[in-house]
């Protein structure tokens, strides 16, 4: 059952903006206007138009209730406004760059800031030094911490198409109230530091992760013994592929947990098992006919975006065959032994992501580690349990919360 467009490229983009209602960051009336004004028929512009419109709109709203003082309102109003601008440029995650990408991407980045300004002195907007540039960053200080107070603080890693601001409305409300601190950033190939800077996705994540925690670890206000690294989607491979080289932290919890990318892509390609096993030592002309049949008029749109489109921005790649190539990089097989501290890695009947979870699982030697499930029949269904988030932070920072005391 569609929860607000028969199309289904809409629906998918739709209700991942839906599901942020729970945390403040959609309502259900904007998200099922703007769809209406949309309608069903396949048309990117008025798409991004529309949700640019809901955005602009509560943006405006926001600028009004900040100017008078209202400042509850306006932060709320902005946060909402931020993530429609995410979703206005959602079917522009293309290498075309267009302007509803690069316009929508600065204005959630703005919108976001002036939230986040609201929260003061709770939340702060950061720049964390990166390779001679930075990676934007929020950290929001836990429940009850007086300035400077260590305490436990789970750093967050984003997925393949998200932003810090889907991370903050999704994680920052449910760490704070349980007294963690969060530190939230965009990493190469995500959000500002992808559209804006042009820093693409690599592989060694641990490396991003280790200038994270190095700029975490220069604050009074965390406790270096309780630094708990978490993903989320994509994440949910980066963050343990990070963790097998990083051991400055204390928990690990991957959402879902996953294998190698060579094990999600390579037995699906249209190869002969030969051609499976080299792969991408191949001759590249062998997916050209995928390559035509995604280009085609008879294509899944949604599947062009998933499987081409975005992979070609987010790995700076140029053909098919290239992204296909990249992703095969992209292990976490070579660490899994390596990785030294508590693990929680979730899986979902409703998720193929979380595929690989269960061998990740029994890759891991360290003694203490945990496999949560979540399925439709709780209300748990979808990528990273979108339909049901809090029951998510209940059954992992109840876990976190024993991990970290033991």
């Amino acid at each position: 059952m569609a929860w607000l467009s028969e199309n289904e490229m809409w629906e998918a983009f739709g209700a991942r903006t839906l599901m942020h209602a729970a945390y403040g960051g959609s309502d259900f009336g904007e998200c099922r206007a703007t769809i209406d004004r949309i309608g069903d028929a396949l048309d990117r512009d008025a798409w991004a138009r529309e949700w640019s419109a809901t955005a602009t709109a509560l943006r405006d709203q926001a600028d009004a209730s900040a100017a008078a003082g209202h400042e509850v309102s306006a932060r709320e109003a902005y946060l909402r406004a931020a993530t429609y601008f995410r979703t206005a440029y959602a079917p522009f995650f293309t290498p075309a760059r267009d302007e509803w990408l690069t316009g929508n991407s600065a204005a959630e980045v703005a919108a976001l800031q002036r939230a986040v300004a609201l929260w003061d002195p709770l939340a702060e907007w950061l720049e964390i030094p990166f390779e001679g540039a930075s990676l934007p960053g929020i950290f929001v200080r836990a429940r009850g911490a007086l300035s400077g107070e260590p305490r436990p603080t789970v750093v967050y890693t984003d997925g393949y198409d998200g932003t810090i601001g889907e991370m903050f409305v999704a994680h920052a409300s449910a760490a704070y109230e349980r007294g963690c601190n969060v530190l939230l950033y965009d990493g190469p190939g995500q959000g500002r530091a992808l559209i804006r800077d042009g820093l693409t996705m690599r592989p060694d994540w641990e490396t991003v992760v280790g200038a994270v925690v190095d700029f975490a670890l220069r604050r009074h206000d965390v406790d270096p013994a309780r630094i708990v690294l978490s993903g989320w989607s994509f994440g949910g491979f980066l963050a343990p592929r990070a963790a097998g080289r990083e051991h400055r932290v204390a928990a690990l919890v991957a959402d879902p947990g996953q294998w190698d990318q060579r094990h999600n892509l390579v037995g699906r390609l249209p190869l002969t098992e030969e051609q499976r096993a080299a792969f991408p030592a191949i001759d590249p002309s062998a997916l050209d006919p995928m390559a035509a049949f995604l280009d085609g008029p008879d294509a899944d749109p949604l599947l062009q975006w998933r499987l081409r489109d975005r992979g070609m921005l987010v790995h700076g790649r140029s053909t098919l065959f290239d992204v296909l190539a990249e992703m095969t990089r992209f292990t976490v097989s070579d660490v899994a032994a390596e990785i030294a501290c508590p693990t929680l890695l979730s899986t979902n009947d409703g998720d193929p992501t979380s595929a690989g979870a269960l061998t990740l699982f029994d890759a891991l030697t360290v003694e203490r580690k945990t496999l949560v499930p979540f399925t439709t029949a709780e209300g748990a269904a979808g990528h990273c349990e979108g339909a049901g988030r809090r029951l998510y932070h209940q059954r992992v920072y109840d876990w976190l919360d024993e991990t970290l005391a033991g």
